[in-house]
């Protein structure tokens, strides 16, 4: 690769770009789990839910359907967002609630997971870095919230390096579907068939072959943390790096 080849990188999210502290499958699991009682207080607070009964109930409803939906996200690559998820409980427990409180829950739900979320030492350099290189950059990330990953890069200042950031909730696809990588090339400011001049760096299984279909380069972040459900890529024709910024080895 050379520089005057790559026109543009797209950049998964998490463990690409940041990492969660000390990562293990039960804390995330405790994130979630206390970010759902802050929902249920809000709810209290509110009035809406009125007994401990009740929280208990939208509590078990709410774990039962995100995970079924997750399963299915698996499947389809459809994402579903977590305000509809918690649109659909409210509904079904006859909440009434205003539309933009979900937004509010939904922020609530991921604050917790947000407080551990942190860039990698030399992201930010990195970013900066390639920012000055009249290439286009942006993040594509599989995420229910886009809120939580707009804040994230906010609060590291890291927005203002981003030609488009794109996230499944807002999408309602989840990569490795290839019409996510097409609305994420276009926002961009490039054209599908730039395809082969864009870089596309990820961790997992759904961006290596999310790219793969387009024809993108790609570039694989070697994860120390091993989660449940990954699959095996398939193919062999991608580059390996360690650290954020290897990829300028690339350009």
């Amino acid at each position: 690769m050379g520089i005057n080849e790559i026109k543009g990188i797209i950049f998964d999210f998490g463990f690409t770009l940041y990492y969660f502290k000390n990562a293990t499958l039960e804390k995330y699991m405790d994130c979630y789990r206390r970010g759902l009682d802050k929902c249920t207080h809000e709810l209290s607070k509110a009035k809406l839910l009125k007994s401990d009964k009740e929280k208990g109930e939208f509590v078990k409803k709410f774990n039962e359907r995100r995970m079924q939906l997750f399963k299915l996200s698996r499947k389809t690559s459809q994402e579903f967002p977590t305000s509809e998820i918690l649109e659909e409980i409210s509904s079904k427990m006859n909440l009434k609630l205003e539309k933009v409180f979900y937004n509010k829950l939904a922020t609530l739900y991921h604050s917790c997971e947000e407080e551990e979320w942190i860039p990698f030492d030399k992201t930010k350099q990195t970013i900066k870095t390639l920012s000055k290189l009249n290439i286009k950059l942006a993040v594509l990330s599989n995420h229910p919230h886009h809120k939580t990953i707009i804040s994230l890069l906010e609060r590291h200042k890291l927005t203002k390096y981003f030609d488009a950031i794109i996230t499944s909730a807002l999408f309602k696809k989840r990569k490795p579907n290839k019409e996510i990588f097409i609305h994420t090339i276009h926002k961009m400011g490039l054209k599908k068939s730039d395809a082969s001049n864009i870089i596309m760096c990820g961790d997992e299984y759904a961006d290596i072959m999310g790219a793969h279909k387009l024809g993108l380069q790609k570039i694989f972040f070697l994860r120390k943390v091993k989660f449940p459900f990954e699959k095996d890529i398939p193919i062999q024709n991608y580059e390996k790096i360690k650290n954020i910024s290897q990829i300028l080895n690339y350009i």
